[in-house]
């Protein structure tokens, strides 16, 4: 089955106001933008106009292929809350358009996750796209955009990702760049009395603009409440005695307030904080300080005022269990016999299967398709009561006619090209195997699958050598040499959490304490 990735976005210059929306449809596995679509709507909010990108992002999907599954990023946390049913839709031009998105593919084929807006630069430039059309009097027209080389050139300009989620490099630079927007910029939007965020024309404009209902001055993304509100980090009550109209916000600790809750006002109409008089509030003001500087020299995402990541998907990585070809180190991979377990790693299995038992946090098992893992996970599976689903991508890689040989019958058979395979991960086995190059790029989309589907969930992945060696390399960032630096014993466990922001961290490898 395909997989896309949906990122849309919308936006209102005024909240009500003109406003458009830009969406973008990604294959998957390549990365590859397959569709994108924008157009300015005329008046509407800002949430409505996001609900609009949603709506054409899942459309110009299922026209792509409607049996596809399909993960949607926004940087909306209310519409993402909203369509995941974790919070009621209020707002009644709300209602129809969340159900529109809800008819277009069926729920089962689509999932929702937040993301934060610095990554949504695509959709958001196509959304800036049809806004500037519309306020031309034309229509916005896909040959004249120029929105994924512009995202292109932001991405590099800033320290953004350069390998898929989930990979250490790629954690880092989210964290860098997560970083120097807090250092910057340290609060998020607050809603306007209808639930509106704020509008997206505003993220780089209206910091400089006076403070208007539903205007973001700062841009490190809403904290949601439970009710489906945002909240700023100082809290509701010190929002109270902030001076401007309804639901502006002001700089980091803003201004001091007087016993009348006035600040003084600068020669050029802006406002500045009366010195304080009172001991309690310059103590306060200082507190509140001490706390943006803990924030903005916090060395990792999900600190201070950057969103909740909530649960990681953590995968436990178990290596089956031997089989006869093992203790011989003989090349098995997914294009030879399939051979079963021995008795020695029937054993085996049923000593993981009690250990994870008796540390009971696993929730779900996948496995991949081939006997030795089947059974491997069959054991498991008994012990705790689980079904297991058979992934595809979890297959171990295929060594051509090198299947069934020992390495040095391989070397005396087939010298160059066990040299060149050793030498360059694109290099496949003799006989048309599989590259470590092309098991990177299978894992990877199995990898963002299984996250997308077990979000927030520990999950037992039963696999092989060269998959768990995979997934661990991606997560430490390290290169493809390292796979012939990993000891990997059979029916060992490893693990690795994968974060919501893109980062992640090895817990565990190559544990064998079960097997003594």
């Amino acid at each position: 089955m395909r997989e896309f990735i949906v990122e849309a976005d919308g936006g209102s210059r005024g909240n009500p106001g003109p406003a458009g929306y830009g969406s973008v449809v990604i294959d998957a596995a390549t990365g590859e933008t397959l569709a994108e679509r924008a157009e300015y709507i005329g008046i509407a909010t800002n949430n409505v106009a996001e609900y609009r990108g949603l709506v054409a992002g899942l459309e110009a999907a299922r026209d792509l292929d409607a049996t596809a599954r399909v993960r949607v990023r926004m940087d909306s946390k209310l519409v993402v809350e909203q369509m995941s049913g974790r919070w009621k839709i209020k707002h009644p031009d709300m209602k129809p358009l969340a159900a529109r998105a809800a008819r277009v593919l069926p729920p089962s084929q689509v999932t929702y996750e937040w993301m934060p807006r610095e990554r949504n630069k695509h959709a958001d430039r196509l959304a800036n796209e049809a806004m500037d059309a519309g306020k031309r009097g034309e229509a916005w027209s896909p040959s004249a955009s120029t929105a994924e080389l512009d995202a292109r050139a932001a991405r590099s300009a800033a320290p953004e990702p350069t390998g898929p989620p989930g990979d250490a490099k790629a954690g880092a630079a989210r964290a860098r760049a997560a970083l120097a927007e807090t250092r910057t910029t340290t609060l998020g939007p607050t809603p306007s009395p209808d639930d509106e965020e704020a509008p997206l024309q505003g993220r780089e404009e209206l910091r400089d603009q006076p403070g208007a209902a539903g205007t973001r001055t700062a841009a490190t993304g809403p904290t949601p409440s439970p009710g489906g509100e945002e909240v700023p980090p100082l809290g509701r009550e010190e929002l109270r005695d902030q001076p401007g109209p309804a639901g502006t916000r002001t700089a980091a600790t803003g201004p001091t307030p007087s016993p009348g809750g006035e600040a003084a006002r600068t020669s050029d109409g802006g406002r500045a904080a009366k010195p304080a008089t009172d001991g309690r509030i310059a103590k306060e003001a200082n507190d509140r300080r001490a706390a943006q500087s803990v924030a903005t020299t916090a060395p990792t995402t999900g600190w201070g005022t950057a969103p909740d990541m909530g649960m990681p998907a953590t995968f436990v990585l178990l290596r089956h269990g031997e089989t006869p070809l093992t203790p011989q180190k003989r090349f098995s991979g997914s294009g030879g016999s399939d051979p079963s377990l021995s008795a020695v790693g029937r054993e085996q299995a049923e000593r993981v299967a009690a250990a994870l038992a008796a540390r009971g946090t696993i929730q779900a098992i996948v496995a991949s398709p081939l006997a030795r893992t089947r059974e491997t996970a069959g054991a498991v599976a008994a012990r705790l009561g689980l079904d297991v689903v058979i992934e595809d991508g979890l297959r171990e890689t295929d060594f051509g006619a090198w299947e069934g040989l020992t390495f040095g019958e391989v070397r005396e058979r087939h010298p160059d090209d066990l040299n060149a395979w050793l030498a360059s991960p694109e290099a496949e086995p003799t006989g048309g195997g599989e590259s470590f190059a092309a098991t990177a790029h299978r894992m990877t989309a199995t990898r963002d699958k299984l996250i997308a589907s077990y979000a927030g969930r520990t999950v037992l992945l039963v696999t092989h050598v060269t998959p768990i060696k995979t997934l661990v390399r991606l997560a430490l960032g390290a290169p493809p040499e390292s796979l012939f630096r990993m000891e990997l014993s059979a029916a060992s466990l490893s693990a690795v959490a994968y974060y919501a922001d893109g980062n992640a961290s090895v817990r565990l490898f190559n544990d064998t304490s079960h097997l003594r």
